[in-house]
């Protein structure tokens, strides 16, 4: 893991015009294995240099889901419009929101505007790595070291979170003070975030205001634009099995979300459909349509960097994604990982197209993800 005193804040806030380094100036920035303070530039990433984007999100804190989930500090980093496509890894479909690290940007224009604004001060070029890299070893640190007829592991920024970040908890209130200096999050919604919490701590001090408190939250949530209690476990014991639902839905096809007291009744005593969590991120999503993005059929591991098939294939929705407004340990987290979900949470809207169009993934800010690799 870095070290404390290494780290430092971005300059950069949410839209703000940034350019993609160009390779060679990527490269004279990584040590041997093709990482900077830990955090991989991987090969998926080369296919964006010299482009420009706008700033989604500051990545000044994050979630470790290689470990017991928990919040993580990031030094100088930045989310951008920009997902990888797994195409090194195995061909992973879990469209991880990537990390763009400070010395791999500089200043970039707004190609809307004839005059911009200035942007943050960058230096006119990446330090260089004593070590260096080329891409050569980028794509062979794309899996760890193995012995003879084991199976690949895999290196990627998610698995390498944990050795990239540094302890982040809840009650560190400089994460909020960030989080709404960045433009990552409005004033509003800390405020709701906060609020939310207390309640959840008052109605869980077994002082008998659980249930009336659960239906106050439930009466009036409409008044701060907010969704029904979201902390709610299914009602099928855990020792039996969960329903099943095959729809075929492929991409581009447009789905409902179940409403979310329907789909409790799928789930067991521990909020699982056959092994796959429904989080509280997603109950606001519930009764809303969105376009199916793609199936998942594989991910990497990434407690074990292994790619895993998955013996019930799931979907993602497009824009469906993780602002962790009810996830304590990582409260407004920026990752904004994809939610996966079961078809027999949804329902067809309109008849099944002959050939479903293509889709484009869009990281557009909702709430969160509903995955068992979370947990």
């Amino acid at each position: 893991m870095i070290k404390q005193e290494k780290l430092a804040t971005s300059n950069w806030k949410v839209g703000d015009w940034v350019e993609v380094r160009s390779k060679e100036e990527i490269l004279q920035t990584l040590d041997a294995s093709g990482q900077l303070d830990g955090m991989p530039f991987m090969p998926e990433m080369l296919a964006f240099c010299g482009k420009r984007f706008q700033v989604y999100k500051r990545a000044h804190k994050t979630c470790d889901t290689v470990f017991p989930v928990r919040g993580r500090r990031v030094s100088s980093a930045v989310h951008l419009d920009t997902r990888c496509d797994g195409s090194a890894h195995g061909g992973c479909q879990a469209g991880c929101m990537l990390f763009w690290k400070d010395a791999w940007l500089k200043p970039g224009s707004d190609p809307g505007k004839r005059v911009k604004s200035s942007p943050p001060v960058a230096s006119p070029a990446p330090a260089r790595s004593a070590a260096g890299c080329t891409e050569n070893a980028l794509w062979t640190h794309v899996t760890a070291p193995s012995l003879p007829n084991t199976p690949v592991t895999y290196v990627c920024q998610a698995t390498r979170l944990p050795y990239a970040t540094t302890d982040l908890d809840w009650w560190e209130l400089d994460q909020y003070f960030e989080d709404y200096r960045s433009g990552n999050v409005g004033l509003w919604k800390i405020l709701c975030g906060a609020m939310y919490f207390l309640f959840l701590r008052v109605s869980n001090a077994g002082i008998g205001l659980g249930r009336p408190m659960r239906w106050f939250y439930d009466t009036f949530y409409r008044l701060w634009n907010g969704a029904p209690f979201p902390r709610r476990n299914g009602i099928i014991p855990e020792d039996q099995p969960t329903p099943t639902q095959l729809l075929d839905i492929q991409p581009g096809e447009l789905v409902r979300i179940k409403p979310h007291e329907e789909i409790l009744k799928t789930l067991n005593t521990r909020s699982r459909n056959r092994g796959l969590y429904f989080d509280a991120e997603e109950v606001p999503y519930c009764g809303d349509t969105y376009k199916v993005l793609k199936r998942v059929t594989k991910i990497i591991n990434e407690r074990t960097g292994a790619l895993q098939e998955m013996k019930n294939p799931c979907l993602i929705l497009d824009s469906v994604i993780c602002q962790s407004r009810y996830s304590e340990c990582r409260l407004f987290c920026p990752r904004s990982i994809y939610a996966y979900w079961r078809e027999i949470w949804l329902e067809r809207v309109g008849p099944p197209p002959a050939t479903a169009p293509p889709v484009q993934e869009s990281p557009v800010a909702v709430d969160c993800v509903a995955d068992a690799r979370s947990k």
